[in-house]
């Protein structure tokens, strides 16, 4: 996030796009919401009515996959009314010459044709936006689980640099993290082309300083994403796993090939708080303490690292992440130091790494949360990014054509489903299925579908269904909604017992690896015989839809 989080309820604007904010960021939706009572606009895009829809000024129900088409046309309506921040754009930017010439022709009119989203609430929203100062940007899955996740990053970004919505309070691009502290997983390296503080894998002057910090020599391999490990576990390239809270065969796609794979490896790990599916496939089961039974930093979605206390003992064999990576490393004859803290550990990534360099848990402990960059014991939380000029020394312009999703639907499955999360289950639902209140207020699996499509499919509300996809079957309730679009559909993907990842495509993004979630072609059928029972939509029954 450029910005941070309390910066929002003072916007004037709020742009939220594949973001079902009030249930999968609960804490982020209350602030928005408070910038809506305050008088801010809210315009949200996303193919489903959600509870944030129903406070929105503009919905903009997009069709899944036409993310490209709908944020060209905004820039288009931005750059033909000349509502765009010339002057800043040419002192802090480059490459905008190309994105003029690409969005040219992206017309609002051609725009409704393919995403369903009138051309006059198109035109409207890019005028409320350019013409706001403190305008923002929030995204998060919706935007990035795509075959062309990267182009839609690409596309929002140059609306924030056509309109200089950068370097000032509560305006900005912001990414809202999918799970807790998988930003300080980032921030401290665990992707396979950057080192701690986002320090590129490729630069040998930058593995040169690793190595030397390390003792080790490193790599000039590049690792492979999850998306491509899943594959090389496929095909014989990858041998081992080593799972450490992640329990892959729910949450990740085309979860059918993922357990045919993990079947042929030679050595699985998996390293986490309770039993899960993937433990099925484990050689060894190390338990983990949560985050109540340790010592360490969790970093939120703002770039906030803040402290975690241990407040009760981890039972039996439990013990913390860090002591058990570090029992391993020993146990592989690799010569660390002996660690007798979390805080040390920190204190090495700090060292090593200039954007975390004035951060410690002496401090935290002081101060509060700080927000990096904090490049010196004596420089100041960052509260947001890009002040006085943009960090990269120009802001880059990047040319996006809309590409269609991997998979499209067709007369063998004419529905497109898309997943994602509920407000009473956290993704595996690991921890939350082990809640009987939880579990109570969502019981089991169902698919959303919109009204006209079950009429004319012969099924009723909480009836069994079977949804199938090209990858296989899954069997659940349906919930007749106006919730999504006619032809669209949409399910959770939190049920070991109806796995949605069956149905989902493992397409990635080219760049990211990041795989296709929100598009796939499926079709329903109704199960015969089935009796229809009642549907447990939780937050879901407030919100109203297309008709």
């Amino acid at each position: 996030m450029t910005n941070s989080i309390p910066e929002i309820r003072q916007a004037d604007f709020l742009f939220v796009i594949g973001s079902n904010t009030s249930e999968a960021h609960p804490i982020i939706a209350m602030e928005m919401k408070r910038a809506v009572q305050r008088g801010a606009r809210l315009a949200v895009a996303d193919p489903r009515a959600i509870w944030m829809s129903q406070i929105a000024d503009w919905h903009l129900q997009l069709k899944p996959g036409t993310d490209v088409w709908l944020l060209n046309a905004l820039a288009h309506v931005i750059l033909d009314e000349g509502l765009e921040a010339q002057e800043w754009i040419e002192a802090n930017t480059e490459g905008f010459a190309a994105v003029r010439e690409t969005v040219a022709g992206y017309t609002p009119e051609k725009a409704e044709e393919i995403t369903g989203v009138p051309a006059e609430t198109i035109r409207q929203v890019a005028r409320a936006y350019a013409t706001t100062e403190k305008a923002g940007i929030y995204y998060t899955l919706g935007i990035t689980e795509h075959t062309t996740g990267t182009d839609n990053v690409y596309a929002l970004s140059n609306l924030v640099l056509m309109t200089g919505h950068l370097g000032i309070r509560s305006a900005g691009m912001n990414p809202l993290r999918g799970q807790n502290n998988v930003q300080g997983a980032n921030d401290a390296g665990a992707t396979p082309v950057f080192y701690p503080g986002y320090q590129r894998a490729e630069d040998h002057q930058v593995r040169a300083k690793f190595a030397a910090g390390w003792g080790v020599e490193q790599s000039e391999t590049p690792g492979l994403n999850l998306n491509q490990m899943m594959k090389a576990m496929g095909d014989g390239r990858l041998r081992g796993l080593y799972l450490m809270g992640e329990d892959i065969v729910i949450s990740e796609p085309n979860v059918g090939r993922v357990e045919k794979a993990m079947n042929e490896l030679d050595f699985v790990v998996v390293q986490d708080i309770f039993f899960n599916e993937s433990c099925r496939f484990a050689d060894v089961v190390l338990p983990a303490a949560c985050f109540a039974e340790k010592e360490g930093v969790f970093t939120n979605s703002d770039r906030r690292v803040q402290r975690v206390r241990k407040a009760v003992e981890p039972p039996g064999e439990a013990r913390a992440d860090w002591h058990i990576i570090l029992e391993v490393m020993k146990r592989a004859g690799l010569k660390q130091p002996d660690y007798r803290t979390p805080a040390e550990v920190y204190d090495e990534i700090a060292a090593l790494t200039p954007k975390f360099a004035g951060i410690s848990h002496q401090r935290i402990e002081r101060e509060g949360g700080l927000q990096w960059p904090v490049e010196s014991p004596e420089a100041p939380s960052t509260e947001y990014l890009h002040r006085g000029g943009v960090l990269r020394g120009k802001g880059l312009f990047q040319a996006v054509e809309f590409r269609p999703p991997f998979e499209c639907e067709d007369a063998e499955y004419p529905l497109v489903l898309s997943t994602g999360r509920t407000l009473y289950h956290y993704n595996a639902a690991t921890q939350t299925r082990r809640s009987e209140g939880l579990s109570g207020k969502q019981p089991e699996c169902f698919v959303e579908v919109h009204r006209r499509d079950a009429g004319k499919l012969g099924i009723e509300d909480g009836q069994l269904v079977d949804v199938v996809s090209r990858r296989g079957r899954v069997r659940c309730r349906a919930m007749v909604s106006r919730q999504v679009r006619r032809g669209a559909i949409w399910m959770p993907f939190h049920f070991p017992e109806a796995r949605t990842n069956y149905l989902t495509t493992d397409a990635g993004d080219a760049v990211t690896g990041t795989g296709e979630y929100k598009v796939c072609a499926a079709r329903i059928e109704p199960v015969t015989g089935a009796v229809a029972e009642k549907v447990f939509p939780g937050a879901y029954a407030a919100a109203g839809g297309e008709s």
